[in-house]
């Protein structure tokens, strides 16, 4: 006897990751196809669906293997009929992904939003190394993040919870941000506002720095340019990094002291800084967190990268496969 599959799919705006794997988490085989968003989106899971029996029959393996599609969407979830209620970049509205899936691939299908997939893959096969307390944050273009508490990822009464990018504690008069307010962590720790406070200070102060020959010669600046120029001693870089780290660092002491996690996961794009975000981020969170918070917390980067998705999508649809025996 065989052991049986689970399916994990992370839905992405560019491309959809799609991965087997085992009950241990395990990656047998993963591929992505394009995500085809023409009329608005329609055809999205019925491509996921041909893919998935594409790609058993290139492995020479019969469907009955699979138990079920765990699917991390962008966008918040209605966890009570897996439709995603908006997903701009897709073109969905109120789009019944879980019962379209489910009639295409005849396969139990479980729906959540990206970031909290994230979060449940490093839980269990990645940094969170086991924890059932953990914030991830995903830091990229936007911040994004996935609250875990006892275990269980926490949704709120709409599926709102771990809008991390949109607290507005640090700076409430700030910059304008995508939802409609003003101020949020967002615009300020993000990839993109790392790059839009490097042009406030080169613009504004007359400080030497590489970056400031970069952005001449280019008309452009990227977030790792300005990680790079800190650790190579650059004033303005570093001036930059110390204002992220202290935005970061209030925000999430903040969040921890609610929550009172064990661990704090970084992962996107920003978090391959690595020690160059970790180190003064730790600082400013041990100014901010309740020291008995502070003490218990575990500050770390995510492991898993782009497979995290997969990996907790397809935790998903083995919590829910396994509840329901």
């Amino acid at each position: 006897m065989y052991e049986k599959w689970l399916v994990g799919v992370d839905l992405g705006g560019t491309t959809i990751k799609i991965a087997f794997i085992s009950h241990n988490g395990e990656i047998i085989h993963k591929w992505q196809i394009p995500t085809n968003k023409s009329e608005k989106g329609r055809y999205i899971p019925i491509e996921i669906a041909k893919s998935i029996d594409q790609t058993l029959a290139e492995l020479g393996e019969p469907k009955n293997r699979l138990m079920g599609i765990g699917i991390g969407a962008p966008g918040p979830v209605n966890l009570v009929n897996g439709s995603v209620d908006i997903a701009v970049n897709l073109g969905w509205e109120n789009f019944h992904l879980k019962d379209i899936l489910e009639m295409e691939s005849f396969l139990p299908v479980v729906v959540d939003n990206d970031a909290n997939v994230a979060a449940i893959g490093e839980m269990w096969k990645g940094a969170g190394n086991g924890a059932k307390d953990l914030i991830c944050v995903t830091i990229g273009t936007g911040v994004g993040g996935g609250i875990i508490s006892n275990g269980k990822v926490v949704h709120g009464i709409n599926g709102a919870a771990g809008e991390i990018g949109h607290l507005t504690s640090v700076t409430e008069c700030g910059t304008l941000c995508n939802c409609g307010k003003t101020g949020c962590l967002e615009t300020v720790a993000s990839a993109t506002g790392i790059v839009r406070l490097t042009i406030e200070e080169l613009i504004s102060t007359h400080t030497p720095s590489k970056l400031r020959d970069l952005y001449l010669d280019q008309e452009t600046i990227s977030a790792k340019l300005v990680f790079d120029a800190a650790n190579e001693d650059d004033e303005l870089a570093k001036r930059v990094i110390n204002r992220v780290t202290f935005y970061l660092g209030l925000s999430l002491a903040n969040l921890a002291n609610a929550l009172n996690p064990e661990k704090l996961v970084l992962g996107g794009g920003v978090s391959k800084a690595g020690d160059a975000l970790l180190v003064p981020l730790k600082q400013q969170f041990s100014r901010f967190a309740f020291p008995r918070v502070n003490k218990g917390v575990d500050i770390t980067i995510a492991t898993l990268g782009n497979d995290a998705g997969v990996i907790g999508s397809a935790w998903l649809i083995k919590e829910k496969l396994r509840n329901q025996i």
